[in-house]
């Protein structure tokens, strides 16, 4: 009896140490998207289930980025991504947030609604929630998943659903949800973000109907930082504004309700309103402005 009881043991605490050996490989592969990244990204259509559908163009693009870790912690990172315009200009872009068995996700439905959900403890076991953010911090789009480590390769793989993206929702709208694919894959030269992507019309009480199929590939082709300096300089003068702005976020998501925001408040769009904004601006000024946004 006792020398099973040390059996158990045994068993436990090489269960427990192989669990924190693969904490460690996933956070390694998320750290590993930082830096600075020669990026071009590429979509096309691939198919419609509609007679007549007129494919989009395919869109390619491409630039400099540099991608800064702002958050460190056991069970958080977050990964801020700054674009470098014409070797002179930044421009904040994206974010990403890396949740370690998280809970608590706001999932996008539809019209710029997202609905909150609590997901249980063993259903986010050994997973990351992915949370990728607008340009004003605003949400984009949630999904977890377990990072995949085998046969030399590191990837995330996950479905959810989003917004339409900046390139397309300025441009068309026979479309209000994409049914997101993505695959995060960690590779030699950088990093691939892969996609399979439903382009979907919702409606209340309705089935979604698929207008159209596409696939994605922003490839990150990693080079020298010093190619990045200007993003970084920038980053250090505003890091405090964007800081304040995310507190008035994670008070807004710390609710735990449901999120309609506004497309736009005095026909400016939110990011308008941040973006012209002295980096000395007061955290009240910056959650007034950002409150004017939700709808009740």
């Amino acid at each position: 009896m006792k020398n099973f009881s040390i059996l158990l043991l045994v068993l436990a605490s090489s269960a427990i140490n192989a669990q924190g050996d693969k904490k460690q490989k996933d956070i390694k592969a998320i750290k590993s998207m930082c830096g600075c990244y020669e990026v071009t990204f590429k979509y096309s259509e691939t198919f419609s289930p509609k007679e007549g559908y007129e494919k989009s163009k395919d869109y390619v693009s491409g630039g400099l980025e540099w991608a800064e870790l702002i958050v460190d912690e056991d069970d958080k990172l977050s990964i801020q991504h700054l674009l470098i315009v014409r070797d002179s200009m930044i421009v904040k872009h994206w974010r990403q947030d890396w949740l370690y068995e998280n809970t608590d996700v706001h999932h996008y439905f539809k019209d710029n609604l997202w609905k909150h959900t609590s997901l249980k403890r063993e259903q986010v076991k050994g997973q990351w929630t992915q949370k990728v953010y607008q340009v004003d911090d605003s949400p984009r789009y949630s999904g977890s998943a377990t990072w995949v480590h085998v046969d030399g390769r590191h990837y995330w793989e996950n479905k959810t659903d989003a917004p339409l993206p900046r390139r397309e929702y300025t441009k068309r709208n026979d479309y209000n949800v994409m049914v997101r694919g993505n695959k995060q894959e960690i590779t030699n030269y950088g990093w691939v973000h892969e996609q399979d992507n439903d382009k979907v019309i919702r409606k209340d009480g309705q089935e979604d109907v698929l207008l159209a199929k596409e696939k994605g590939y922003n490839i990150y082709t990693k080079v020298e930082d010093e190619k990045c300096t200007l993003a970084k300089t920038w980053w250090k003068e505003n890091q405090k504004f964007w800081a304040a702005v995310r507190s008035e976020w994670d008070e807004i998501y710390d609710r735990n309700t449901d999120l309609s925001l506004k497309k736009s408040v005095n026909d400016k769009r939110l990011y308008e309103f941040l973006f012209g904004m002295d980096a000395k601006t007061k955290q009240k000024d910056i959650a007034e402005v950002v409150e004017k946004f939700l709808q009740e």
